[in-house]
């Protein structure tokens, strides 16, 4: 009887153990930090933008979407096709040479298949957005001939459009806009698109 007691009261210990360790190939999503939810729209942004400045995915992925991940947009007409990361996906993908489809270039229509890195390079922050000097809430400051879907793509959705404009050597049409799209649920600005702009054909 001491036996089987004691063989009961190890079984109950490791299942206990066994639930506290995370099953290998998962990851564990950390809640919004007290300052997360207290964050703004226009300072939950300022912090995604510095966070993709430095190439800081881990603290990136904090600000993401739990269930919907982010998706990455070359252009400013969003596609079901593009590319949806979840947070946990985040962290490793820089150093990851794996090669991904993540549209088509304007103009050419060839598919845009490219590594993470080199998306981050030509898509993400192709220029210093953190230091741009105009940006605003739900407008679309850079021009061009692309359909901006946004606010349709993503329903009740806000965005912040980072604006680099053009130089006088190129007429201005070399301006390039990132802008960042954010749900607000339970008061918290939550991460779901990123998506570059510039002058399309």
């Amino acid at each position: 009887m001491k036996r089987l007691s004691a063989l009961v009261t190890v079984f109950m210990v490791s299942a206990a153990l066994a639930g506290c360790v995370p099953t290998p190939g998962t990851a564990t999503i950390a809640a919004p930090t007290p300052s997360q939810v207290s964050l703004t729209l226009e300072e939950a942004a300022q912090e995604v933008i510095q966070a993709l400045a430095e190439k800081d995915l881990e603290r990136l992925a904090g600000f993401v979407h739990p269930q919907q991940g982010v998706r990455f947009s070359p252009y400013t007409f969003v596609r079901e096709a593009h590319q949806v990361f979840l947070p946990q996906q985040l962290t490793g993908l820089l150093a990851s040479e794996a090669v991904y489809r993540w549209g088509t270039y304007d103009g050419s229509g060839q598919p845009i298949e490219l590594s993470f890195e080199d998306y981050y390079e030509e898509f993400v922050y192709s220029s210093d957005f953190a230091s741009a000097g105009q940006a605003a809430v739900n407008q679309r400051l850079g021009q061009g001939n692309t359909l901006n879907n946004i606010l349709e793509f993503f329903p009740q959705s806000s965005f912040v459009d980072y604006y680099l404009p053009g130089t006088e050597d190129f007429g201005g049409m070399d301006w390039e806009s990132l802008r960042l799209v954010f749900v607000e649920e339970d008061g918290t600005w939550l991460l779901v698109g990123i998506v570059h702009d510039e002058w399309t054909i």
